[in-house]
């Protein structure tokens, strides 16, 4: 039995990580690996917030299957090919296909031939089928053929060709970080043998991944961002003072995650980028202002504050306009809200620490890089 949300279900089936905690336990030994997930479903049991934990061992078992084995030298005397007797006993069980397909509605359809159902009803009835060969002459199948019976044998899973046994669980009422962590320390604790590799999937994995791309993003985007901004100022000072600002201005988003006790995840990291690309544009707007004043004749310092004058309007305006739009995320009002939760309150906690860094620190540091400020003072 299993609490889970459509919505959270939906997206680990679409991921193909559908659990949180996802143990890989790998080894060769299959008893050593039957013994061990259980020990290691124990352990996470005990951990807080850990819920819905499976040790992986597949009860399930499939079986008995039963085994043909042509004797060639046997079917030779009797007129028969190898071929023929296993083309015979597929058609036994599930049917050839017939050699002309029909067609209906100008559409070809294969026609699978089998044989009447009482001959396969059971395994004496097939090993008394008689069969005939391309020669005509004719055996039953048992006197081609011996009959074994295989054990009933349970699910093997591998990935990357190695044997492994999954042990999943999921979370309630603690974050993943924390309770990954947590979980790590318990496997630890067990230390299990090293002929077992351990591995750790699931969402953690998928989370993982995602902040790596992202974090590839976020540089791309800076190193962009400065290029763009060199071509446009033509100096140093200006992109280094609006890429400064930007990336402080994250730390009020993670201030606003603080405040409001909500985890930092792949929404949060997304929240920070739209950040950076919203506080370079107000840089971008008040240090385009400074060069419009400093052409007037204005010195560094006078066209400093001038442009802080001029630009406090816009750049306040499309802070709240944008903090307005996002509070209904924020406040999670809506159906599938809660997903973009920590985008919003991201924005809105970066967007409003972003209009004194804006104002303050972008002019500050892009008038103590200029070379020769003090003779412009």
């Amino acid at each position: 039995m299993e609490f889970i949300q459509v919505l959270q279900d939906m997206i680990g089936d679409l991921t193909s990580q559908p659990e949180p905690i996802v143990i890989k336990l790998f080894s060769q030994d299959p008893k050593l690996l039957a013994n061990t997930a259980p020990r290691v479903a124990d352990a996470i049991q005990k951990v807080h917030g850990v819920v819905d934990v499976l040790d992986g061992i597949e009860n399930t078992i499939s079986g008995p299957a039963p085994t043909f084995q042509i004797h060639p030298a046997v079917a030779a005397r009797a007129g028969f090919t190898p071929e023929e007797v296993a083309v015979d006993a597929s058609a036994i069980l599930e049917g050839e296909p017939a050699a002309t397909p029909v067609v209906v509605n100008d559409r070809a359809y294969t026609i699978r031939v089998r044989f009447p159902e009482q001959v396969r009803a059971t395994l004496d009835r097939m090993s008394s089928t008689l069969l005939a060969s391309a020669t005509g002459r004719t055996a039953t199948l048992g006197s081609l053929t011996t009959v074994s019976t295989d054990p009933g044998q349970t699910e093997i899973r591998r990935e990357n060709l190695q044997r492994l046994v999954e042990v999943t669980g999921r979370f309630e009422g603690v974050d993943l970080g924390s309770g990954i962590a947590s979980v790590k320390k318990a496997v630890n604790d067990l230390h299990l043998p090293s002929s077992i590799r351990v591995e750790y999937g699931g969402t953690y994995a998928e989370q993982m991944k995602s902040f790596r791309d992202l974090l590839m993003v976020l540089l791309l985007a800076l190193v962009l961002l400065f290029v763009v901004l060199l071509f446009e100022f033509r100096t140093f000072s200006a992109p280094t003072a609006i890429l400064a600002s930007a990336l402080l201005s994250t730390f009020g988003g993670l201030l606003a995650l603080l405040i409001t006790r909500t985890t930092f995840n792949v929404a949060s990291f997304m929240g920070m980028i739209m950040v950076i690309g919203i506080v370079a544009k107000n840089g971008i707007l008040l240090l385009d202002a400074e060069h419009r004043f400093r052409a007037l004749g204005f010195s560094s310092k006078d066209s400093m504050i001038q442009a802080g004058r001029r630009r406090l309007r816009p750049i306040a305006m499309t802070a709240l306009a944008t903090v307005a739009g996002m509070l209904p995320l924020a406040f999670a009002i809506g159906k599938g809200s809660q997903m973009l939760k920590p985008l919003a309150i991201t924005v809105v906690g970066g967007i409003l620490s972003s209009m004194v860094l804006s104002l303050i620190f972008t002019p500050a540091i892009h008038f103590y890089l200029q070379p020769g400020k003090a003779a412009q003072k």
